[in-house]
């Protein structure tokens, strides 16, 4: 209990994606005025779970050995928390997996609790519910939460900030999948990166949320953070700086170009590039950028609070 009799929940939330693993440690007080969310833990560490999935349709023992540590590390930093629940979900890569069962077992094993696979709508909806909670200032109706993952792709429209979403996809395009399916040079060929653009614009004229409907779009998750990074000319990663920008689309088109032009070496050299992501920041940044030529916006919104933060909310 806090000093104001408020309920207190020790909450953990843990996003399991193709590419990272997340963690969320925090205190939602369920006062008499709006719940809070204080974040007292984020971290994430890049797997690669879903490497070769699209190929092979299993996880490989190579991703659930690096998986599974990063899941021992989790474990121990949640027991010295004093969490009351925890709470694991698990996207693109354990929905496609013919072992899923193999993962699923070792995360129990780990955490005490069984990973949720849950469907792509589900996933649409928390990623929603963490992207606009924390907006510092009120979004253009309807607007577009685009959620760039390693193995998928959500866009979701909600025409109110205080409702669940209106329409949501999950399209099976993400800078994983997509880096392995085309870019398979360094860097890319003019032939590679046309072919992954038609992938994507084909995944965008199945979805049945349509980007040229938003009136505001706001970007979450690593791909659209790192990029924001780039525009910004931040010498380093920095949370802060990142959150809540706006960046114009025309700089967001730009940076894309320049990272699909690098080879993966020259990527590396940029202050803000983490090292796991440097390989398929420019499949992730296609994606991006056909999604956004498409929008009548000027200016994309970039939040760092996302799906990790919607499942720590769901806990409350």
């Amino acid at each position: 209990m806090s000093s104001r009799g408020d309920l207190v929940t020790r909450v953990a939330a843990i996003d399991c994606g193709t590419n990272t693993i997340k963690l969320l440690i925090g205190r939602i007080e369920d006062g008499p005025d709006d719940p809070r969310l204080t974040v007292e833990v984020k971290e994430a560490r890049m797997v690669r779970l879903g490497e070769g999935l699209d190929q092979s349709g299993v996880i490989g023992e190579a991703a659930l050995e690096r998986a599974f540590a990063a899941l021992d590390e989790y474990a121990a930093t949640i027991a010295s928390h004093d969490v009351d629940r925890v709470r694991f979900v698990a996207t693109s890569a354990t929905r496609d997996a013919a072992n899923a069962d193999v993962f699923t077992a070792g995360v129990h094993a780990r955490l005490g609790v069984d990973p949720e696979v849950v469907a792509g709508t589900e996933e649409a909806a928390l990623a929603f519910d963490g992207a606009v909670r924390n907006l510092a200032a009120a979004p253009g109706l309807p607007v577009l939460v685009v959620d760039i993952g390693g193995g998928s792709t959500e866009l979701i429209r909600g025409d109110a900030l205080d409702a669940p979403p209106s329409a949501a996809h999950s399209m099976q395009i993400g800078s994983v999948r997509l880096h392995e399916r085309h870019l398979r040079s360094d860097p890319p060929t003019m032939e590679e990166v046309a072919a992954c653009v038609r992938d994507i614009d084909d995944a965008l004229d199945r979805s049945p949320v349509d980007a040229r409907r938003a009136c505001s779009v706001v970007g979450v998750a690593g791909t659209i953070t790192t990029i924001a990074a780039g525009v910004l000319g931040l010498p380093a990663y920095d949370r802060e700086a990142i959150d809540q920008a706006e960046l114009p689309v025309e700089a967001v088109h730009e940076m894309v170009d320049r990272l699909v032009a690098m080879t993966v070496g020259e990527r590396l050299t940029l202050g803000w590039m983490h090292p796991g992501r440097a390989d398929v920041i420019a499949a992730g940044g296609l994606i991006l950028s056909r999604i956004l030529r498409r929008v009548p916006v000027g200016t994309l919104v970039v939040s760092e609070s996302d799906i990790l933060d919607g499942i720590a909310w769901s806990l409350g």
